[in-house]
This record gives C-alpha cells, structure tokens and sequence, in this order.
C-alpha cells in the first residue's frame, strides 16, 4: 500500500511559496506543489491564472462571512473538494467545463444529501 505514496514524485509534497496581490496587499501563500498544481487547474477552467482565482476565492469568502484566519488551509480544503467533487460525478472531469457553468446549489443539495444517505 504504502509503496503507491512513498515512491510518488518527491516534487509533489514540496512546498513552494507564491506571492500575490489581494486588494493592494502583497501575500504570500506557502503550499505543497501538488496542492498548487491543482489550484492551477481548477482557475485555467475558468479562464483564470492562480492568482486571479485565489483572489475571486478570497472575496467570494470574505463577502459569505468566513473567517479566513487559515487561508491557505482553506486554499488546500478547496483543492481536495474539487478533487472529491469529480470523483462523486459533480464536477466534469474534462477541463473545458468551467466551474461557473456548474449549478453549485444543487451540486450542494446532493452532497448534503450524501452526507444524509438520502441521494444515492
């Protein structure tokens, strides 16, 4: 088992930091490569660069009400459930459907309802 993680490209768990503007200020955010790599992927659907995506990400949270005191948890959390959300079907595998054209209310209401063992 543990043969498929310990022998996988050691780049993937580097960590690397980018900086980046959000409104004025410069940030720097320090991940895991792969975390990056996917980040990468989720903003090309939308026709975005990272930085453009991570910084809708943060307003769009801050605008919701959160409290980013861990943005760059969050910024992994978001990584994984996209990951997650392709492999329960909610989020096309091919690249050219943009995350925008989803209906995140429902894909919401079915995970809810995963999560109740009411949607199979």
């Amino acid at each position: 088992m543990c043969k498929l993680f310990i022998q996988a490209d050691s780049k993937l768990w580097r960590s690397a930091t980018h900086s980046l503007r959000i409104d004025g200020m410069v940030t720097s955010v320090r991940m895991e490569n792969y975390f990056w790599h996917i980040l990468e992927e989720i903003a090309q659907r939308d026709g975005m660069n990272t930085a453009q995506m991570i910084t809708r990400l943060y307003h769009e949270s801050i605008d919701a009400g959160h409290d980013l005191g861990n943005f760059t948890s969050f910024l992994r959390v978001c990584a994984l459930r996209y990951q997650a959300l392709q492999l329960s079907g909610d989020i096309p595998m091919q690249p050219q459907s943009p995350i925008a054209s989803l209906d995140a209310e429902q894909i919401l209401a079915r995970e809810s309802g995963r999560k109740l063992g009411t949607v199979h």
